[in-house]
């Protein structure tokens, strides 16, 4: 028994600088460390996206499925839902689309498959009373099938003004035989952004390049019962770029710019345009439930909270870079 206890204690005393070790300040792991408290329960999924398993999603941007071949619609229908009194959910379980009501009209938020455009957005509008004809911009964060094969539609259905970045401007127009179609070119965002504001109400567009060399986020302001919340939109998560230190940077510093604009402006709700990132169709439900008075919505939160994704896509980004360097 003695020896026992003396194995026992002899392993842990060799264990222990093991168990107490910390990792070295500003290494790969000092970051994901800081990453992986920064997000939290909050945005456990978003860590293990960009931090635990970030090699999962290098490859090239994510590639349309067949239009003949489109998958099974219960895998990927999704109910339309007023969440918010100006802002209405039109996309599917996995792909967010939103609708921005103002005083003069409809701003669209991203698209989604052009398989689910006419039943998601067009049919999904006029479900929720509203019209699509009234849709005068669409902004597209950025040019991949999921968000932006229902923007030549909206624009030759309904002269829809198509809003995206400069960069993806570029790589939108040079495609061929696109699902949806390719749109013409509207309004381009540089590096400076753009405050674009339709009746009494302002979208502030946000150059974040990254996840493409044109991705935009927005800040925008949505009402509540008599409140005003405000948004920060991030227009583009996961690393699925060809990785170099040169790509990790530019996206690490688009959000420390997003981290940035998200304090100063206050923002307590955090979207994306991935469900899976700010679980979109579960809130999107659960603000259909009566809330006792006091009870926040479903999607507020806090600014620190807000804030802690960015910091945490940030320390991923910074953590990649090294790695790539």
């Amino acid at each position: 028994m003695r020896y026992r206890q003396w194995v026992l204690a002899a392993l842990l005393s060799a264990a222990a600088p093991l168990l107490n070790a910390q990792p070295e300040p500003g290494s790969r792991d000092a970051l994901i460390a800081a990453a992986k408290q920064a997000a939290g329960l909050d945005h456990a999924g978003t860590f293990r996206r960009l931090c635990a398993a970030p090699a999962n999603q290098y490859g090239p941007p994510e590639r349309p499925p067949s239009r003949s071949e489109p998958p099974p619609r219960d895998s990927w229908y999704a109910r339309p839902y007023r969440v918010f009194d100006n802002l209405y959910f039109i996309g599917t379980r996995f792909h967010s689309a939103w609708a921005l009501t103002t005083s003069e009209g409809i701003i669209v938020i991203d698209s989604v498959f052009e398989y689910a455009v006419e039943e998601e957005m067009v049919e999904g509008l006029r479900a929720l009373g509203l019209d699509p004809n009234d849709v005068r911009y669409m902004l597209i964060s950025h040019a991949h099938g999921d968000h932006d094969q229902g923007a030549a539609i909206f624009q030759r259905r309904f002269g829809t003004e198509i809003v995206m970045g400069e960069a993806d401007w570029a790589s939108t127009l040079a495609r061929e035989g696109y699902p949806g179609g390719v749109p013409t070119r509207d309004i381009a965002v540089g590096p400076d952004g753009l405050d674009l504001t339709l009746g009494d109400t302002t979208v502030h567009v946000i150059a974040t390049p990254g996840h493409t060399p044109g991705t935009l986020s927005y800040l925008f302001d949505v009402e509540e019962g008599g409140r005003t919340l405000t948004v920060m939109y991030a227009g583009g998560t996961a690393f699925n770029f060809p990785p170099s230190a040169d790509a990790f940077e530019l996206y690490r510093d688009s959000m420390i710019e997003s981290a940035e604009r998200a304090r100063a402006a206050g923002a307590t709700v955090l979207m994306s345009n991935h469900t899976e990132f700010d679980r979109a169709w579960d809130r999107a439900r659960i603000a259909q439930l009566r809330r006792l008075p006091g009870e926040p919505h479903p999607y507020e939160t806090d600014v620190d909270t807000v804030v802690r994704y960015f910091e945490m896509s940030r320390d991923c980004a910074e953590a990649e870079r090294m790695r790539w360097e």
